[in-house]
């Protein structure tokens, strides 16, 4: 190993301790790997802005700003505009759908009530008929108790049995009937 000799400043000794010291290196090592930075990257030690650097980030960064510009062009405002549109289309039939609801449950309850108040009707027929069916059998019974009545009565009569008599019995027999 060819070993050559460099004179600095001591100040400029200082910095580089500090380096090597804050690496964990050897002043030695912290030199070479300096010059091979140096070397491959090919930047001016004097240069402190690093223009090379500068232009480079520059570079990039347009080129980053453009494929940012891109995406966004050729996807996220045909997504963005595309879930709007969908957002607006699921709207409308949120909305149609729940008019469609409301009057839909609007005719139902109209039918319910309909259907409550004919159940009603029907009800209130239901105890005419059960009460027109009682009386019915109670007229029966009445009429067949008038008839029984007047059917005994006519087998009492006898042939002697006066015109009157037999008179005085349609007519009773008549008046019952009409009571009921």
């Amino acid at each position: 190993m060819n070993v050559k000799t460099i004179r600095f400043p001591l100040k400029t000794d200082e910095k580089l301790k500090k380096i090597a010291f804050k690496l964990g290196r050897t002043k030695v090592d912290t030199f070479m790997q300096m010059v091979d930075y140096f070397y491959s990257c090919k930047k001016d030690p004097n240069d402190i802005n690093d223009e090379l650097l500068k232009n480079t980030l520059l570079k990039n960064h347009k080129d980053y700003i453009g494929f940012i510009k891109t995406q966004e062009s050729e996807l996220l405002i045909p997504i963005k505009r595309d879930a709007d549109r969908m957002i607006k289309g699921l709207q409308l039939l949120t909305n149609h759908f729940t008019e469609d609801i409301l009057v839909q449950n609007r005719k139902t309850q109209d039918h319910q009530q309909h259907q409550k108040s004919e159940s009603e009707e029907n009800r209130k027929l239901m105890i005419k008929i059960s009460q027109s069916m009682s009386t019915k059998e109670n007229l029966k019974s009445q009429f067949l108790y008038i008839f029984n009545n007047y059917v005994t009565a006519r087998d009492a009569f006898g042939m002697m049995t006066s015109a009157k008599d037999k008179a005085e019995l349609s007519q009773t027999t008549i008046a019952n009937i009409k009571m009921l």
